[in-house]
């Protein structure tokens, strides 16, 4: 299935919203929709706890909005995991840890031209959750496996549910912890992640996509067998396209990059002008078809998007809000330009 690029317009999961309402028509007000992921809302929603449903170990301290891992428990509870093993609905979302999930399956979403869905993915989840003597348990070879595996279940899962809303449905996998793999001081080198995540990508169903908005070793990502790369462009683009060579060798493969290029914060979000978006995104793709690749080709195969996600603005979701009002003006800009409309 080859997804349509033409800088259609998207977004990551995260809402600062507490009304599940407004968000979800801010999600579908973009060109691939997504539904939202609300942890003001409630500390389910916070996505590592939301993937953490049904994971043996896991406990969810809502007092501390602490995750917590416990190899004792998690062997206790394996059985029951392996008996569920064949159920798709065991690894679906439920409602209480996605109030917003079901809302969007019951929209109208056959007319898009592609919808989302998203999950953290397992380095991110693994390096973050730690176990009762403060590991992370992605350092523990059994535990570590098994988390792949489980995150593919799960986005399986929703695969299986989008795909009937659209044939042209996905599911992203958020890695903002990605970037720690090239530490020197992690226990878990790239090396190590680039075989895991290759099994990773191999059981996941539809069109597979990273988004991260750190800085990674990005031939590491652009190496792997994805088809959509999403990063926050805004504050690493120049960066990213330094690696001329795999970012041509990903476009020829036919994958798609989202350009995250709208800030969220408040204090940028005021200060920036359509103008000055068009002309960072341009100066960007200007020096990649210097280097021999075709404007029509990073076009034709670019998503537009914000930055990043973000939670942490005094004025609640106004500035959001606002940076999705400016990303749909940025694509209509570069759609009019490149004779798109």
């Amino acid at each position: 299935m080859k997804l349509p690029g033409n800088c259609l317009t998207t977004a990551m999961g995260i809402l600062p919203h507490v009304d599940p309402d407004t968000a979800l028509r801010l999600a579908l007000s973009l060109d691939i929709p997504f539904w939202p992921q609300l942890p003001r809302l409630s500390f389910y929603e916070d996505m590592y706890a939301q993937v953490s449903e049904h994971l043996p170990g896991i406990k969810l301290d809502f007092n501390a909005k602490v995750i917590r891992f416990n190899i004792n428990d998690f062997y206790e509870e394996l059985p029951a995991y392996i008996d569920n093993w064949e159920d798709p609905d065991y690894f679906r979302l439920s409602p209480r840890y996605a109030r917003v999930y079901q809302r969007f399956l019951a929209e109208d979403l056959a007319h898009y031209p592609a919808i989302r869905g998203q999950s953290i993915g397992p380095v991110s989840f693994g390096l973050k959750i730690i176990d009762e003597k403060q590991a992370p348990i992605i350092y523990n070879d059994e535990v570590r496996g098994f988390l792949y595996d489980f995150i593919a279940k799960k986005i399986q899962a929703q695969y299986l549910d989008l795909v009937t809303r659209n044939p042209r449905a996905f599911v992203w996998v958020d890695e903002p912890g990605l970037e720690l793999v090239f530490m020197a001081l992690t226990g878990y080198n790239s090396e190590r992640a680039r075989e895991d995540y290759r099994h990773f990508l191999a059981m996941l169903p539809g069109p597979k996509g990273v988004h991260l908005c750190g800085n990674p070793d990005w031939s590491f990502l652009l190496g792997l067998e994805l088809d959509i790369i999403s990063l926050d462009a805004l504050q690493w683009g120049h960066i990213f396209t330094r690696y001329t060579g795999e970012v041509k060798e990903f476009l020829q493969r036919g994958g798609i990059i989202s350009w995250g290029i709208t800030p969220t914060l408040t204090e940028e979000v005021e200060k920036v002008t359509i103008e000055k978006l068009v002309a960072q995104l341009e100066n960007l793709w200007d020096y990649l078809q210097g280097q021999g690749i075709s404007k029509e080709t990073i076009i034709t195969q670019a998503w537009l998007a914000p930055a990043r996600c973000c939670l942490v603005n005094a004025d609640g979701t106004a500035s959001v809000e606002k940076s999705f009002r400016l990303l749909k003006e940025v694509a209509g800009v570069i759609r009019k330009n490149y004779g798109l409309l």
